[in-house]
């Protein structure tokens, strides 16, 4: 099928994530066009050859190129997966902080410049800083600036929870809130499968911990997170050139909910070809709500490291 919207797709960092992610649009046909970003330009028209002629094994044509960030004019959505080099034995996301907010200070506004109509979407991480970041040096509108946020952990949990509930996780309504990092928590006070509530237990809160630290347990034993987070990332991009309306837990800004303002962290939202088209607001008990403010108390902490002025 044919997407209703303009389907071209620029991705800034061809590593890892980047042609995980570049590699799921192409093959599920969502993407008519993926521009391949990166600082090593010669590498980025290789892996740009290399999904090309992959293209014999399947039915739709994409078009797949390497550019520079005026070629992504035109882009419905932006994504950014490009970083710094991860520190070998990192157990921390903000570790990356300080580099990753000078990265996106290089190379954002030329992108916004070139796609002032795109969704930008922040992969980077500590992701809810930079996402935050990335709508300070853009001056894009809040709904079209928006990280991966909480949507692979709420993945994770919910992958756990269906093998212990034997309902399938599409069917469960169960999400991660809060901060990709230590002080995600999961709303399970809101969390439910047919209309009927999930039951709170230590059991399901272990598998949330379990969840949480997935992702730097993967990375020491292969030295990256790619796949789930490619998968993440391409099901937000389907939303907005579909303009599916799915509800997904995403980065977005805070301005108010809970008492909260000006940093980025991760609620329900709406995603369709305008980006976030609502953003909404669970009635969280006291002890989540006590949760939420602390993670962005400790966004807050990170955004100051860099953005002392803020």
């Amino acid at each position: 099928m044919t997407p209703p919207y303009p389907a071209k797709v620029t991705i800034v960092g061809p590593g890892k994530v980047g042609m995980s992610l570049a590699t799921f649009l192409m093959t599920s046909g969502v993407a008519r066009e993926i521009v391949l970003v990166g600082s090593n330009h010669a590498k980025a028209e290789g892996e740009a050859m290399d999904l090309m002629h992959a293209q014999a094994f399947l039915q739709i044509p994409v078009l797949t190129r390497a550019g520079s960030p005026s070629d992504a004019a035109g882009s419905a959505v932006v994504v950014i997966c490009a970083s710094a080099p991860t520190p070998a034995g990192m157990t921390d996301r903000n570790a990356l902080a300080a580099d990753n907010a000078a990265l996106l200070r290089s190379i954002l506004p030329p992108l916004a410049a070139a796609a002032p109509n795109a969704v930008f979407l922040i992969v980077s991480n500590p992701v809810d800083a930079m996402t935050w970041l990335a709508l300070e040096i853009t001056g894009l509108h809040h709904s079209r600036v928006i990280g991966t946020g909480t949507l692979v952990d709420s993945a994770r949990f919910r992958k756990m929870l269906s093998d212990a509930v034997r309902i399938h996780p599409d069917d469960l309504r169960a999400y991660i809130l809060g901060e990709h990092g230590e002080h995600q928590f999961p709303a399970m006070s809101i969390a439910s499968a047919g209309g009927e509530p999930i039951d709170d237990s230590p059991d399901r809160r272990h598998l949330a911990e379990l969840a949480k630290q997935s992702g730097i347990e993967i990375f020491r034993k292969k030295g990256n997170t790619c796949h789930a987070i490619a998968l993440a990332a391409a099901s937000i991009v389907e939303s907005i050139l579909l303009d599916s309306k799915r509800t997904m837990p995403l980065s977005v800004r805070i301005d108010g909910y809970l008492g909260v303002h000006n940093v980025c962290l991760s609620l329900p939202v709406v995603i369709g070809a305008s980006g976030v088209e609502r953003v909404l607001h669970p009635p969280l008990n006291p002890a989540e709500s006590l949760l939420f403010t602390s993670a962005a108390r400790a966004v807050r902490h990170v955004i100051n490291s860099f953005s002392p002025a803020h």
